[in-house]
């Protein structure tokens, strides 16, 4: 890029960087981006199938799920990685769909090729999606169901179809009653509203025993053991306290030199220190406390004192352990053990260790407020446990999403399909350019139905054909069912997602389809700015100099 003065070429950019503009701009971010759509569709669906990724250190990680895909694979081209965001920002706020969006927003580029060939500005397809998007969200409404949280088998329909196609599909009926009895267990009423926090549900993986024997738990369960051999295995009535600093001698805050001339001095300074442990134990015994939960360390003198007074105690819990306890339990963390007293303390029926696939966990249950709950996942191998994680973390946030929302639409690629319909008809209302971009987004919706097919080995053209027929005779929620390659009513037939999932995807993958076709211009800078050069080495206006020989960039 270069401006031309008096002969002389003026270089603006530094030498080795690269740009490319106009429609090849526009092309390579396009093909950047439906490769990654590509990447993840054979995965879309019942019938999808699963990735092997292997990353530079040779973890495997085998999975269905498309965010944990796009974010697994090390990807590099900017256009690219605006769909791996689309990815996550379905993730992040609905948990699953995530494969939909990313295939979805592949799927607006794609055609929006065409309509670049034939001289469509960029910014009338943009403003034509973006209509499409706004429609989309009318029609949505008008096929939408409404769901009572109290609605158990529907929720459970919810949560089966979220977990259909992972690998945990086998045991899903018993799976999903685990999660929507967690998921009720910590919804609350906020401001007339229900919101579900899905972190209250703590998630414990342990290999062995097969995916049927996990188990939900009312209560705690944390992945330690006690910290002494003499500490009693049980506490009923357990009072807790929860210690964030470690129970050891305090260090000085300086440094500090300590010079001792006989035994005798050295015996002091030890039974001082001892004496000091002694103290601190002391004060969480009179506190009436019988179970110590510590985020730090336990010295092994206190530990000896503790058991003495048959306090069981566990060291090293993780923040985000304790802040649940906490919720559960009624605890409050101490930060200084001096201070402690009853009101810190928190209630629980039964504090006991148990032993789980080989390994001790300190299970809490019979809290007084059980906001929190934990689920144990048992699978044969890590990687099974993994992927029944994933499919209960989907299905988790799923049936949370529809119990704070109370929407539901069909599943099966029926929503899809009638927009698609719906939004021929309004593209045909338009009088300007935009009526191509909106019929353009309709066509591109239809690749969720037609990815489901060919992911079941059916022929896509004959099940579009037939799913249109169906959805213009006024059958709402006909869909594909991938297991008979027939057009079935999906919401008799319990597959059904939430309307956020689907929402949420349509207006991310418009959103990021929009803002790729927007870039005309693709500047990309070799590493090291010149803010790393001296300034003697610097040139005239902060340019680096000698780069005469760079050939001018037109």
């Amino acid at each position: 890029m270069a401006g031309q003065l008096g002969g002389q070429p003026i270089f603006i950019l530094r030498e080795g960087t690269e740009r490319s503009k106009g429609r090849e701009a526009q092309n390579n971010n396009i093909m950047a981006a439906k490769a990654v759509a590509n990447a993840v569709r054979t995965t879309l669906g019942p019938k999808g199938m699963d990735k092997m990724l292997v990353d530079g250190l040779g973890d495997v990680v085998i999975t269905n799920d498309g965010v944990t895909i796009l974010r697994e694979m090390d990807i590099e081209h900017p256009a690219a990685k605006m769909v791996v965001e689309v990815a996550k920002t379905q993730d992040d706020e609905v948990g699953d769909g995530t494969t939909t969006a990313a295939v979805l927003a592949g799927e607006l580029l794609k055609v929006s090729e065409e309509l670049l060939e034939q001289d469509v500005h960029s910014t009338i397809i943009a403003s034509g999606y973006r209509m499409a998007s706004d429609k989309t969200s009318e029609i949505l409404k008008t096929i939408v169901v409404s769901v009572d949280e109290d609605d158990d088998e529907t929720l459970l329909k919810i949560s089966n179809t979220a977990i259909t196609g992972k690998g945990a599909e086998s045991s899903k009926d018993m799976l999903s009653r685990l999660i929507v009895t967690a998921v009720k267990a910590v919804a609350e009423e906020e401001g007339g509203k229900k919101v579900v926090d899905i972190d209250n549900i703590k998630i414990e993986k342990k290999v062995g025993a097969s995916i049927e024997e996990s188990e939900l738990i009312e209560g705690m369960v944390i992945d330690k053991e006690r910290v002494h051999p003499n500490m009693p295995k049980q506490v009923k009535d357990a009072k807790i306290a929860l210690i964030s600093e470690p129970v050891e001698f305090k260090k000085t805050e300086v440094d500090a030199e300590i010079s001792i001339t006989s035994p005798d001095q050295l015996q002091q300074f030890l039974d001082q220190e001892e004496k000091m442990l002694k103290e601190m134990v002391d004060k969480i015994i009179n506190s009436g406390a019988n179970v110590v939960v510590c985020q730090k360390g336990i010295d092994d003198m206190a530990q000896h004192y503790l058991a003495k007074a048959g306090i069981m105690a566990i060291r090293r819990v993780k923040k985000s352990d304790m802040e649940k306890l906490s919720r559960a339990s009624g605890a409050s963390v101490v930060t200084n053990v001096d201070e402690i007293s009853d009101s810190d303390l928190g209630h629980a029926n039964l504090a006991e260790e148990k032993k789980i696939g080989g390994d001790n966990m300190i299970y809490i249950t019979g809290c007084k407020n059980p906001k929190a709950v934990s689920i144990i996942i048992r699978g044969g191998t890590e990687h099974v446990v993994d992927s029944v994680e994933r499919a209960m973390e989907d299905a988790l946030r799923v049936v949370g999403v529809t119990i704070e929302d109370g929407n539901l639409v069909a599943g099966g690629g029926s929503p899809e399909i009638e927009l698609s319909l719906r939004l021929r008809e309004y593209a045909a209302t338009l009088k300007g350019r935009e009526q191509l971009a909106v019929s353009k987004f309709a066509d591109a919706l239809e690749v969720i139905p037609r990815t489901l097919a060919e992911n079941a080995g059916l022929d896509p053209i004959d099940m579009l054909v037939e799913l249109r027929s169906q959805h213009e005779k006024g059958n709402k929620n006909a869909g594909l069912d991938v297991y008979t390659g027939d057009v079935i009513d999906m919401l008799a037939n319990g597959v059904v997602e939430p309307l956020r999932v689907k929402t949420q995807a349509i207006n991310s993958a418009t959103e990021s389809a929009v803002m790729i076709l927007r870039i005309d211009d693709v500047i990309a800078s070799v590493g090291g700015g010149p803010g790393d050069m001296p300034p003697e080495m610097m040139g005239g206006g902060g340019m680096p100099p000698g780069m005469g020989g760079m050939p001018p960039m037109m």
